[in-house]
């Protein structure tokens, strides 16, 4: 739809669970996650405008998700099982080409869901409960070094990261008032403050461009 809330187009038709839609950087095709796929659920990629027929882009009997572009639109992020042990249930993030090709490269052990690529493409922030709650990382999008913690809540979960178009914040959702807000901070994790006040639950923010 528009920004004003017009022109609602509906751009999958299926009996199956589309989610989380994710813009190419040219505005030209949508990333989702869909239950359509092989075992729990794949990445597919369709025309924005919602012409030509949906992409598997994974195709695995693993649960994959939360697809996210990187800035230059030729490789996307998203978080997937297919490397947790027999009889656990993890997510690690992956990053494979956005035609689906060449297979994927594992990022993070330990957990991670909901990647958010920075605009240079160098980083990719994520979720992880590796440290016995729900944290903010950043790790390198080329899978150099060891991911930093961002957030150092104990008292709460933090969860889906994304950048500002500029890279030098990062916004995110997290419960250490007692409900879901949305909060923003430094890229480097410093410099914290709360953008909402309710009475409900906040969550998935995005950046305006």
């Amino acid at each position: 739809m528009t920004t004003a809330g017009d022109s609602v187009t509906q751009l999958t038709v299926a009996t199956a669970w589309d989610d989380e839609p994710a813009w190419s950087p040219d505005g030209k095709k949508i990333a989702y996650f869909s239950s359509a796929g092989m075992g729990n659920g794949d990445i597919f990629i369709k025309n924005a405008d919602g012409t030509g027929t949906a992409l598997n882009l994974t195709n695995n009997a693993a649960f994959d998700a939360g697809p996210t572009w990187s800035a230059d639109g030729t490789k996307i992020a998203f978080s997937s099982t297919r490397a947790s042990p027999p009889g656990v249930t993890l997510q690690d993030v992956f990053v494979m080409s956005a035609d689906g090709t060449g297979g994927a490269t594992r990022l993070t052990s330990g957990g991670g869901v909901s990647p958010a690529w920075s605009p240079d493409g160098t980083k990719i922030a994520f979720a992880s409960p590796r440290d016995g709650n729900w944290e903010i990382y950043v790790v390198n999008a080329d899978g150099t070094g060891s991911p930093v913690n961002l957030t150092k809540d104990a008292a709460s979960s933090d969860m889906s990261p994304t950048w500002s178009s500029d890279g030098t914040r990062i916004a995110f959702s997290s419960a250490r008032d007692g409900r879901s807000e949305i909060y923003v901070m430094n890229a480097d994790g410093s410099g914290v403050r709360q953008a909402t006040h309710n009475s409900s639950n906040d969550q998935s923010p995005a950046w305006r461009p």
